[in-house]
């Protein structure tokens, strides 16, 4: 039998009646769950703050072995991937679709899928550890230093001016553009013959030049505070308009010069 003349190949019937909500719900289920921990007992440890002492966990942390450094990783990290996959999967939906448009004929398709976002969200996992490792040894480093904390103002400071800095790096524009061609990007790292591992590669590949790309916007939760989802929201919009829309390009410079004088304010007001 012919098709219907008009109607959708089933490949791109399945892809705008399957894929696309299914992924869409996925980010408004990641979203709410970071709405609803900020609300809880639990949203403290978006802030990295009282792990130990009281609340929900403290039990955990004096009763398991090394709890005091495992519980608040394990409840840290659980923290970042959610708030990664809210925060950073929209900025990739046109790798999404044009690789599962690409798979869409193959057998273990499903799967191929699943391998290409385990394979990004690990490399934001490796970044978010390393992140985390960063963000308690310079409150350690507080901790230890009165005068150091009673300045703790800089620290923020100069996150922002990292970040502001950062957009007029050729470093930056050199992984955005890999962001923003991701048809290219597939068709230059996309190795069918090994399906599975490929898929993971590419998507530990695209991660990379994420990374690459807005790690310097994702510190600044650090010093907005991880727990506020006013911020996340409007970073995650930033990254989403830089890599997807026609002149996302042109808003780094200015988004940079915004940050560099927001670190000059805060100096100048602390002065």
């Amino acid at each position: 039998m012919s098709p219907t003349p008009g109607a959708l190949p089933p490949s791109a019937s399945r892809h705008y009646h399957v894929f696309l909500p299914v992924l869409a719900v996925l980010i408004a289920l990641a979203w709410l769950t970071l709405w609803a921990w900020a609300r809880s007992p639990y949203g403290r440890y978006l802030e990295h703050g009282d792990w130990t002492a009281s609340g929900p966990a403290a039990f955990l942390c004096h009763a398991v072995p090394g709890g005091d450094l495992i519980v608040p990783v394990v409840l840290y990290a659980a923290a970042w991937i959610v708030m990664t996959a809210a925060m950073m999967l929209p900025t990739i939906l046109p790798l999404f679709n044009i690789f599962d448009r690409l798979t869409a004929q193959r057998p273990d398709h499903g799967r191929l899928l699943m391998l290409l976002v385990l394979g990004y969200m690990t490399v934001w996992g490796a970044f978010g550890l390393l992140a985390h490792a960063l963000h308690s040894a310079v409150l350690s480093l507080l901790a230890s230093a009165p005068t150091l904390a009673w300045h703790g103002w800089l620290i923020g400071a100069a996150t922002i001016a990292l970040a502001g800095a950062f957009q007029f790096s050729r470093l930056k524009y050199q992984c955005l553009e890999k962001c923003r061609t991701p048809l290219s990007f597939v068709i230059e790292h996309w190795r069918g013959h090994a399906q599975a591992r490929h898929a993971f590669v590419l998507g530990v590949q695209h991660g990379l030049f994420c990374v690459g790309c807005c790690w310097a916007l994702m510190l600044l939760m650090f010093a907005l505070g991880a727990g506020s989802l006013g911020w996340m929201l409007l970073l995650a919009a930033v990254m989403a308009i830089e890599k997807n829309v026609p002149w996302g390009r042109r808003l780094g410079k200015p988004l940079g010069v915004v940050l560099l004088s927001w670190a000059v304010v805060l100096v100048a007001s602390h002065g």
